[in-house]
């Protein structure tokens, strides 16, 4: 079969599949007497990704295959197609969640500990609605508690392949509770200081396990930085309206969004 009549199925497919597709599901296109010769999709796929150097769009690999995906330089302009509310994530979310893929399998117990409040049972539902997280066993300890991991479809949203391709920790300046023990560059004392103070304009965490959060705190690690206005869920788990963050206010810890 000719190069290019494969390359083109193989755009194809990608650009009508609703889903990442694997080499797999890639060559189950092909009838057993026309399939394509050894290393004919391999190739098809980088001809695809070098095409689309100077384009919108570009073509990457996730945990659950490949697929096509609007590039961040672009997406503020393109997101502008998507009428739905977009969520924001309180900053405890985001925490929870990177506890979770950093550290897992992980206990909500465990969580609880590292963050120094409690869990509330809404985020935990949330991310287990979005298909974020999953249960993944239970400690063979006392009370047998529910071990969270992350997913395929967690991977897939933030554009990897895998978890080795999350971001390493000391990148992570905004959660040194992570891992305690290595070199983060945190804010002096004093400052850091200043900033938990109640008199802060930047409200923190309380006692109780409460959250507040303003428009310029509220990251969304998607979009690589670009985040849509939209509802966002606090840790008490009602819901409120925020504004749109710029890629600058976004901060450092983005990850990209995909759409």
């Amino acid at each position: 079969m000719d190069q290019t009549l494969i390359r083109q199925i193989v755009e194809a497919a990608l650009l009508a599949a609703p889903q990442p597709l694997t080499l797999a599901q890639l060559a189950g296109l092909f009838a057993e007497d026309e399939a394509p010769p050894p290393g004919a999709l391999e190739q098809a796929l980088a001809d695809l990704r070098e095409a689309c150097a100077e384009r919108g769009v570009e073509l990457v690999e996730v945990a659950s295959g490949f697929r096509f995906q609007v590039k961040a330089d672009v997406h503020a302009w393109v997101a502008r197609l998507w009428t739905e509310r977009q969520t924001k994530y309180t900053r405890a979310t985001l925490e929870t969640l990177a506890l979770i893929a950093y550290r897992q399998p992980i206990t909500r117990g465990e969580i609880e500990q590292i963050r120094g409040v409690s869990v509330n049972a809404n985020m935990i539902k949330m991310l287990e609605e979005r298909e974020w997280i999953r249960s993944v066993g239970h400690r063979d300890v006392p009370g047998r508690p529910e071990l969270f991991g992350t997913t395929k479809t967690f991977l897939d949203y933030f554009g990897l392949r895998s978890l080795d391709e999350l971001p390493p920790l000391a990148e992570l300046k905004d959660i040194p509770e992570l891992e305690p023990q290595l070199p983060f560059d945190i804010t002096p004392p004093a400052v850091a200081s200043a900033a938990m103070s109640g008199d802060d304009e930047d409200e923190g965490e309380t006692e109780g396990g409460g959250h507040q959060l303003d428009d310029a705190d509220a990251e969304d690690p998607a979009g690589g930085g670009h985040q849509l206005a939209g509802d966002h869920e606090d840790d008490d788990g009602t819901v409120g309206t925020t504004t749109a963050l710029s890629n600058d206010e976004a901060g450092d810890t983005a990850w990209p969004e995909q759409k």
